[in-house]
C-alpha cells in the first residue's frame, strides 16, 4: 500500500506493538508457513471492502505526498491568490470580449480554470527562462489553456491590451493566436501542442535530445527540465502513451508529465465508470515512471485524520469519476445524502461541517500547497522521468451551470449572474456596475502584486514563454565544390540513396560541421546502405553498449555508445520524426543549431506521420526528411503497403516544405547544399526539406554548373535530339531515364526530335507560378512577371512521366507555355513485380512515352493518326487493359 494519511501514520502504536509480538509468537510456535497462512486469510477476507489493493500499480486514492511529509511554502500564498485569480479573470474577460463582436471567434475557458493554480506555482517557483546564465526550461502548454498564459503576459507587460483584445483575430495585426503556434507568434510560443496526442511524444523525445547534446558534450543541457502539461482527456491518445516506455528505458529524470484530471474530456467523463488517475497510474508505474497523485486538498486533511475505520479512503476508492463530477455539479447537501451518506462511519465524519463547508473541500490540484509539494518531490528524482496527476474541477469557479458540467468545454459566454458569482469567489477588485464592460485587471506599477510578479520571474530568469527566432552560435556553410565526388561523372551505377550516403560522409568529415550532423534512422539503416555510419560515429545509447554485438568481427559492426551520434528509434517512425523535429529547432530551444537528416522509407513518412510534419511547420522546423525507395515502381517486389506514388502530394500542403524529387547525384548534392545554405547561412530561413532518393543503380552523369540555378528553382534543360518536328519530354527521379530513353527512340524511329528537362521539383514550379499569378492580380499595372517554368520550356507539346500520381506533374499544366500537356502518373495501388512490368501496368515507361507524344502530335495534326494505331501494335500495349487506378 502506499503511505498515506491513515497508513502511514500509527495512530496506536501499543495496538501495532501487540500485533507484531502475536504474528512473532506464532511464527515461533508454528514457523513461517503459518504466518504467511494467517495474513493471506486476512487479506481474503477484507478484499471486498477494498482495504488491501490487489493490482500492485495502483495506490489509494489520496494524495502520495503526505501532510507531514509536505516541505514549508516558500512563497506569499495570499499575494499569489491574488494574482492568479486576476490571471483567471483576465483570461475569461478575453474570450467574452471575442465573443461579443460577433464573428463566431470561438476560445475555451474551462480547462484554464481548471488548471490555473497549478500554472501559477509552476510561474512562481518553478518554470527557468532561457537568458545568459541558463538556457532555461522547455514547456509544453496544453493548447486549449492559452487565455491564461497571454492573460498573465498581459499582467506582466509582455502582451499589451490592444493584443488580448484582438484575441483570435490575427489579419491585421496586433492579434492574438487562438493556440500556441510558433509560426504565428514566433517570439512567443515554443511548441504547437494543441493538435493532441503530439506534446507527450514530442516532449519525450525533446527530453532525449537535451541528453544527446550534453552526452556528446555539444551544450550543457542537465538544467532543463522538459514541463508537459496535459489534458486527461488527452491521454486517449496514442501518441500520448505510446512512448512513455522511451522515456523509462532512457532514464529521462529531465521530464515531467503534468496531467490535469478533471474527469472530462470535450464531450463528456473520461472515464465515467472507472477512475482515469487510477488507470494513468497502473499504466505509468508499470512502464517504469515515478507517479505522484495530488487528489485532495487541504481541506480534507482533518477528515482524512479523523477516519479511524478507513471508511473515508474505501470510499473514495469506490467512487468512480462520474460520481465525482455529479458531485461538483450540485451543492454540499447533495454531497453530504450521495458521498458521505453512502456510509455511516462516514456520515459520522462531517456531522458537524454544515452544507457550505462540504462543499468547499477542495481537490488537491487547486490547493497552492499540495501542488508545490508535487513539483518539488518531482524535481527531486533521479533516473526516472516523473508524472503529476492533479485531480481538478473543468471550469473551476464558474458557477454551477459550467462548472463540473459536460457542456464546460464549449463555453464561449458566460451570463452576468455568473460573472457577478467569479468576481466575489476569487475577490475580484471591480465593481458590479462596470462588469458590462468585461473589464481587465492591472496591477498599479510596484504594487505589492505588480513587485511580487516581476521578483518571482526575475529570480527564475526571465518571463516564460518565450522563444528565440534565430540562433546567434553561426558556422561555416560548406561549398558546393566540398561535394565535388558527387559532381563528376560516377564510374560505377549507384542509387541516389547511395549518393545521398555519400554526401552524408562528406558533411560528416566536415570539420565544420561534423559534430552538427544527426542522422536519424528507424530501423532500416541497412536497407539504405548506411551500415558503414555504425563504425564511424556510432549509436547514440545512454547506457552506451554492455554486450558484444554479434557482428563484432565485422568492419560495420552494431556500435552503441554515449556519445553517439546516430539516433537509431526503432521500428518507430513518430518517434523518429519526433527525434528530428527536437533536433530541427535546437536552434530556437537552446541556440544550437543542429542539422538533422531523418532517413525512412517514403511509404512511411507523411501518410504516417503527416500530423507531426505540419506540426514541424508550425514549429519552424529547419532539416531534411529523406524518402528512401520512393516511388510507386521502384522498390519492386514490395507491393501495395510499401510502394509510394504520393508522398510529394503530402508534402506540398505544408507551405514551408520544400520538396524534391532528383534523378541524380549532382542534382542531391547541389539540393542539399542550397538547403544548409538557406536554412543555417544568414538568411537563417523557416523552412524545411523533403527529398526522395531511390535505391535503383544507374549510371550518374556528371555536372554541368549552369544548371544549379534550374536545380534549385524545380526544372532544367538537360538534353537535346534536334529535329524539324520535336516534342518536349519531362521526367524525374529514376522514371527520368525512361524519358531519356524514350526520346531515343521517337529520334531514331520516327526522326522526332525532343527536349528532355529534368524536374526536380513540380511543387516548387507551381508555387513559384502562384506568386506570379498573385503578382500579376494585384499589380495590373506593373512589369508582368512570368513564372520559371515558361521561361525554361517553349510552345512544343509536352509529356511528362513521373513514378507520382498525376496530380503531382498536374500541378505545373497552367505554367506550361504550351497548349498540349500530356501527364503519366502512377495513380493506383501498388503491386508486386519487377520494376520493368510495374512500369508497364502503371503506363509510364518508354512505350507509353512514345504513344503519348505520338497522341499529342496527332492531336494537333502534326502526324497522322495511323503512325499512332501502329505504334500501340508495334509496342504491344495492351489497349483494353483494367485502368491500374482502379484494379
Amino acid at each position: 500500500m502506499s503511505k498515506d494519511y491513515y497508513t502511514d501514520i500509527d495512530i496506536d502504536p501499543i495496538e501495532t506493538k501487540d500485533w507484531l509480538d502475536s504474528m512473532k509468537s506464532i511464527i515461533q510456535k508454528d514457523g513461517y508457513k503459518r504466518g504467511i497462512f494467517l495474513i493471506n486469510k486476512i487479506l481474503k477476507k477484507y478484499k471486498k471492502i477494498n482495504i488491501f489493493k490487489t493490482k500492485k500499480n495502483i495506490s489509494d486514492y489520496i494524495n502520495t505526498i503526505s501532510v507531514k511529509n509536505e516541505p514549508i511554502y516558500p512563497g506569499n500564498i495570499e499575494l499569489e491568490k491574488k494574482i492568479c485569480s486576476a490571471v483567471r479573470w483576465n483570461a475569461i474577460m478575453m474570450v467574452l470580449k471575442a465573443s461579443q463582436k460577433k464573428l463566431d471567434l470561438g476560445g475555451h475557458l474551462s480547462s484554464f480554470q481548471s488548471s490555473a493554480v497549478i500554472y501559477e506555482v509552476c510561474f512562481n517557483h518553478f518554470f527557468h527562462a532561457n537568458n545568459n546564465f541558463d538556457l532555461g526550461d522547455v514547456i509544453y502548454f496544453q493548447g486549449h489553456i492559452s487565455p491564461g498564459i497571454y492573460s498573465r503576459a498581459y499582467l506582466e507587460g509582455r502582451i499589451t491590451k490592444k493584443q488580448i483584445n484582438n484575441f483570435r483575430q490575427e489579419i491585421n495585426g496586433n492579434g492574438l493566436s487562438s493556440y500556441p503556434h510558433p509560426k504565428l507568434m514566433p517570439n512567443f510560443w515554443q511548441f504547437p501542442t494543441v493538435s493532441m496526442g503530439l506534446g507527450p511524444i514530442c516532449a519525450i523525445y525533446q527530453a532525449k535530445f537535451l541528453k544527446y547534446l550534453k552526452n556528446r558534450n555539444l551544450k550543457d543541457t542537465s538544467k532543463k527540465t522538459v514541463y508537459v502539461f496535459l489534458g486527461d482527456g488527452e491521454m486517449d491518445e496514442p501518441e500520448s502513451k505510446g512512448a512513455i516506455n522511451i522515456a523509462a528505458r532512457e532514464k529521462l529524470d529531465n521530464l515531467i508529465f503534468i496531467i490535469n484530471c478533471n474527469l472530462q474530456r470535450l464531450d463528456g467523463p473520461v472515464v465515467g465508470n472507472g477512475k482515469i488517475i487510477n488507470e494513468l497510474e497502473s499504466f505509468f508505474n508499470g512502464a517504469g515512471w515515478k507517479t505522484i497523485k495530488v487528489i485532495w486538498g487541504d481541506k480534507w486533511d482533518r477528515l482524512l485524520k479523523k477516519d479511524k475505520t478507513g471508511k473515508l479512503i474505501q470510499l473514495m476508492n469506490e467512487t468512480v469519476d462520474g460520481d465525482y463530477q455529479t458531485f461538483k455539479s450540485k451543492n454540499g447537501a447533495y454531497v453530504r445524502k450521495y458521498f458521505f451518506g453512502k456510509y455511516q462511519e462516514t456520515l459520522n465524519l462531517v456531522k458537524n461541517m454544515t452544507d457550505d463547508e462540504i462543499w468547499d473541500l477542495n481537490r488537491g490540484g487547486h490547493d497552492f500547497k499540495k501542488v508545490y509539494a508535487a513539483f518539488k518531490k518531482a524535481k527531486s528524482i533521479k533516473l526516472r522521468p516523473v508524472v503529476i496527476f492533479f485531480h481538478t474541477i473543468k471550469g473551476y469557479g464558474m458557477g454551477s451551470k459550467i462548472e463540473g458540467n459536460n457542456i464546460a468545454h464549449q463555453v464561449k459566454t458566460i451570463n452576468f449572474e455568473d460573472i457577478q458569482r467569479i468576481k466575489n469567489k476569487f475577490k475580484i477588485p471591480i465593481l458590479d456596475e462596470d462588469l458590462k464592460n468585461f473589464p481587465y485587471i492591472h496591477f498599479k506599477k510596484f504594487s505589492k502584486e505588480y513587485n511580487y510578479l516581476h521578483d518571482k520571474r526575475k529570480k527564475l530568469g526571465g518571463y516564460v514563454p518565450e522563444r528565440i527566432k534565430n540562433f546567434s552560435s553561426y558556422f561555416s556553410i560548406p561549398h558546393l565544390k566540398d561535394f565535388s565526388p558527387l559532381l563528376i561523372e560516377q564510374q560505377k551505377k549507384i542509387s541516389t540513396t547511395i549518393a545521398f550516403v555519400r554526401i552524408l560522409y562528406i558533411l560528416l568529415n566536415n570539420k565544420n560541421l561534423s559534430k552538427r550532423i544527426v542522422p536519424i534512422i528507424a530501423d532500416e539503416a541497412r536497407t539504405f546502405g548506411m551500415e558503414g555510419l555504425f563504425r564511424k560515429i556510432g549509436i547514440y545509447n545512454l547506457n552506451g553498449q554492455n554486450y558484444t554485438p554479434q557482428d563484432k568481427n565485422l568492419l560495420s559492426y552494431y556500435k552503441e555508445d554515449k556519445s553517439g551520434q546516430i539516433l537509431q528509434e526503432g521500428i518507430n517512425e513518430l518517434g523518429a520524426a519526433a527525434s528530428w523535429l527536437a533536433s530541427a529547432t535546437s536552434y530556437s530551444t537552446n541556440n544550437f543549431p543542429m542539422i538533422p537528416f531523418y532517413i525512412y522509407y517514403s511509404m512511411f513518412g507523411f501518410q504516417r506521420i503527416g500530423d507531426l510534419c505540419w506540426a514541424a511547420g508550425d514549429q519552424q522546423a529547419r532539416g531534411f526528411l529523406i524518402g528512401g525507395t520512393s516511388g510507386r515502381t521502384t522498390l519492386n517486389g514490395e507491393g501495395l503497403q510499401h510502394e509510394d506514388g504520393h508522398s510529394h502530394i503530402y508534402s506540398l500542403t505544408i507551405p514551408n516544405c520544400i520538396s524534391y524529387d532528383p534523378a541524380y547525384a549532382y542534382e542531391l548534392a547541389v539540393i542539399i547544399q542550397d538547403g544548409i545554405k538557406r536554412m543555417y547561412g544568414k538568411k537563417q530561413e523557416n523552412i524545411y526539406y523533403y527529398i526522395t532518393t531511390t535505391n535503383e543503380n544507374y549510371r550518374m552523369p556528371k555536372f554541368i554548373p549552369e544548371t544549379k540555378k534550374g536545380i534549385c528553382k524545380g526544372i532544367y534543360k538537360l538534353e537535346s535530339f534536334p529535329s524539324k518536328l520535336s516534342v518536349q519530354l519531362l521526367g524525374s527521379g529514376s522514371i527520368l531515364r525512361l524519358v531519356r530513353k524514350a526520346a531515343l527512340i521517337l529520334f531514331e524511329n520516327y526522326n522526332i526530335g525532343s527536349d528532355i528537362y529534368s524536374v526536380t521539383s513540380f511543387t516548387e514550379l507551381a508555387r513559384d507560378g502562384q506568386d506570379c499569378d498573385r503578382w500579376n492580380l494585384l499589380h495590373p499595372s506593373e512589369e508582368k512577371k512570368i513564372p520559371y517554368i515558361s521561361l525554361i520550356m517553349n510552345n512544343k507539346p509536352a509529356i511528362v512521366s513521373t513514378d507520382y500520381m498525376k496530380l503531382y506533374a498536374e500541378q505545373i499544366r497552367k505554367y506550361v507555355p504550351s497548349r498540349s500537356y500530356k501527364v503519366l502518373g502512377t495513380d493506383g495501388y501498388g503491386r508486386s513485380d519487377s520494376r520493368k512490368n510495374l512500369r508497364n501496368y502503371f503506363e509510364i515507361d518508354e512505350y507509353y512515352i512514345v504513344i503519348a507524344a505520338l497522341g499529342e502530335l496527332a492531336k494537333f495534326e502534326q502526324i497522322n493518326m495511323k503512325l499512332v494505331v501502329d505504334a500501340i501494335k508495334k509496342f504491344n500495349i495492351k489497349k483494353d487493359k483494367v485502368n491500374p487506378r482502379l484494379s
